[in-house]
């Protein structure tokens, strides 16, 4: 079998294969993705640093050997909050644009022995908080990409990178796979070795990952939980939940009606489809996780926002302040409110239910000077349970609409497994096409 004709479209499953059967190079896959950063970049702006001459090297050395893992020449974008070694972890800020770190992040050492090629760093809004950098979503560049894991989402959405990695605190892996029209995944909280991760809120940080299908979603799940990575049966034991709570007045007649056509056709596939409610206890849980983010932020971030109140954005000096106002009581407060929530989620979701809910309020927003509204991914992410972000319809201007599979805390490999099917069954991704 010949290469394929534009190496750049694939995914990173198909690429490790074309790559491992001699039908792709790993030099050939990453001509054609720098060929199509050189082309298109300059106005999606998804890169703070493209390492092209390491890059190379790596590539040249893969194509010298055996494969050696599942991502063996599978190009790989990094967001820049998370170390790379010899490459700058600006944050999104010029206050650390001459940070260059001398080892990897831990994520990245996993990366690199599965056969990865680190490609550079993607742009993220400051200090993967709440003021965005300049990418721009490249289904609409009059629109953002959401954020903070803006340029992370966009590569990966143009073809420019098959896999990129991401982070969540509030809803920054899966707001922006929403408004890309991409999947994203945020996996159980502790599930992945963050340390060389730029810390923001400890109680709640999570690593993540994009990619254009759950088949690499899964690949790159094994890779980072250091797991070996087996094809995922399709699963049909799961039973299904309708979540709507806690913002669904926030959710555009767009966003409702995706979330409830899904049901219907989930239904009509012989899935056993019913209605979640959330207790009151969980009405809470958006304000306390907001607590707990800035507070949090405070406590690792305020020595920066003191150091270098020059050249922090007002947006950022806001937040901060606002986490120093916190007081003692009141973190207490949050941190029960999430424990709380948390012990009475493992009664309600137990290992053979998954929950659907909206993956941000609508499509992507018009203008780059803000990333939208974290309403639906906040609880998720103080739960500490896995999310699957997914592209489940388009609106009548042709821009995705993302739903999220939510399952039970440790669940995240059945997860990925039942999902195989259920984005089958949703034509996820089926009516998306990518960027030319």
């Amino acid at each position: 079998m010949s290469a394929p004709a534009d190496p750049a479209r694939l995914g990173a499953a198909a690429a490790a294969a074309a790559i491992a059967a001699g039908r792709l190079g790993a030099e050939e896959l990453l001509s054609a993705v720098l060929a199509r950063i050189d082309a298109r970049d300059g106005e999606v702006h998804a890169w703070a640093c493209v390492d092209a001459e390491g890059a190379w090297s790596q590539a040249r050395a893969l194509d010298r050997q055996e494969p050696r893992g599942p991502l063996h020449g599978v190009p790989v974008g990094i967001k820049d909050v998370i170390d790379v070694a010899g490459i700058p972890s600006a944050y999104g800020s010029a206050a650390f644009a001459r940070n260059i770190p001398g080892s990897d992040a831990a994520c990245v050492a996993r990366l690199r022995r599965a056969g990865a090629v680190i490609l550079g760093k993607t742009i993220t809004a400051e200090f993967a908080t709440y003021h965005p950098g300049p990418t721009r979503n490249p289904r609409d560049r009059n629109r953002t990409p959401g954020g903070s894991s803006s340029g992370s989402a966009a590569a990966v959405a143009d073809c420019q990178v098959p896999l990129s990695l991401g982070t969540q605190t509030a809803g920054s892996v899966i707001r922006p796979a929403s408004f890309c029209g991409i999947f994203g995944f945020k996996p159980s909280f502790g599930r992945y070795d963050i340390a060389g991760m730029l810390p923001t809120a400890p109680s709640l940080d999570t690593l993540g990952g994009f990619a254009r299908s759950v088949e690499d979603i899964a690949l790159l799940d094994a890779v980072l939980a250091d797991e070996e990575h087996v094809a995922l049966p399709a699963s049909r034991e799961m039973r299904i939940g309708l979540c709507r709570s806690p913002a669904w007045e926030q959710a555009s007649p767009d966003m409702r009606h995706a979330l409830e056509y899904a049901g219907v056709l989930l239904s009509q596939a012989g899935w056993h489809v019913s209605d979640v409610e959330l207790g009151e206890a969980f009405t809470q849980l958006p304000a306390a996780q907001a607590v707990l983010h800035r507070h949090e932020a405070f406590r690792c971030l305020g020595v920066i926002r003191r150091a270098h109140a020059d050249l922090v954005s007002e947006v950022f000096r806001n937040f901060i302040d606002a986490g120093e106002r916190v007081s003692a009581e009141e973190y207490a407060a949050a941190l029960a409110t999430q424990a709380a929530c948390r012990a009475e989620l493992d009664t309600l979701l137990p290992p053979d239910t998954l929950w659907l809910t909206p993956g941000a309020p609508g499509v992507a927003p018009e203008g780059i000077a803000a990333t939208g509204d974290p309403a639906f991914s906040r609880i998720w992410t103080a739960l500490g349970v896995p999310c699957l972000g997914f592209p489940a319809a388009l609106d009548a201007a042709r821009m995705p609409l993302g739903l999220q599979w939510i399952a039970g805390r440790g669940a995240d490999r059945a997860m990925l497994s039942a999902c195989v099917e259920l984005c089958l069954v949703l034509g996820a991704g089926q009516r998306i096409s990518f960027p030319d």
